[in-house]
């Protein structure tokens, strides 16, 4: 059963890219799944959407850091090409690009992940922060073509207030 996040989040996929039950995908720890239209070479570019809540003290760095200990427990090569703080003091944020040598479905493969870290504090509670994770997985080959796509996915995401948009 897939994860739920620890606060309702609303966004807009971009055009052509589907939704895909996590179980089905064979990612049953994220909240949500997204699959590209153009698969590269047996490859489908995917973005996953997974959180929790913070517990106190516990910074974007360290979530950042061991995301790629988890990584690299399922890839054979894993380096951080990447990484910047962005947001602002209220609402923190950390990106980070992976590059992973990994076999996926019996083929080995040279695949990037763009990992977007959002903090997001509770308006009722400040003590409270709950963690919004995005990533982007897609080919070396194909990253770059589908990062447009990523980034204006990005832009839409924001905390679903129940007001409708």
């Amino acid at each position: 059963m897939p994860t739920t996040l620890p606060v309702p989040i609303e966004f807009d996929l971009p055009e052509g890219w589907r939704a895909a039950p996590p179980d089905e995908v064979g990612a049953p720890e994220v909240a949500f799944v997204a699959l590209c239209p153009r698969p590269d070479d047996g490859f489908t570019a995917n973005i996953t959407i997974d959180g929790d809540l913070l517990a106190d003290g516990t910074t974007l760095e360290e979530l950042a850091d061991a995301s790629v200990v988890r990584v690299r427990g399922a890839a054979e090569s894993v380096t951080v090409a990447a990484r910047h703080e962005i947001g602002s003091t209220a609402s923190p944020g950390l990106t980070q690009r992976l590059t992973v040598t990994a076999v996926v479905a019996g083929v080995r493969r040279e695949l990037v992940q763009s990992q977007v870290y959002m903090a997001l504090v509770d308006a009722t509670d400040p003590h409270r922060r709950a963690l919004v994770r995005s990533i982007l997985t897609a080919t070396a080959a194909q990253h770059d073509d589908v990062l447009p796509d990523f980034q204006r996915f990005l832009r839409t995401v924001r905390p679903d207030t129940g007001a409708g948009a």
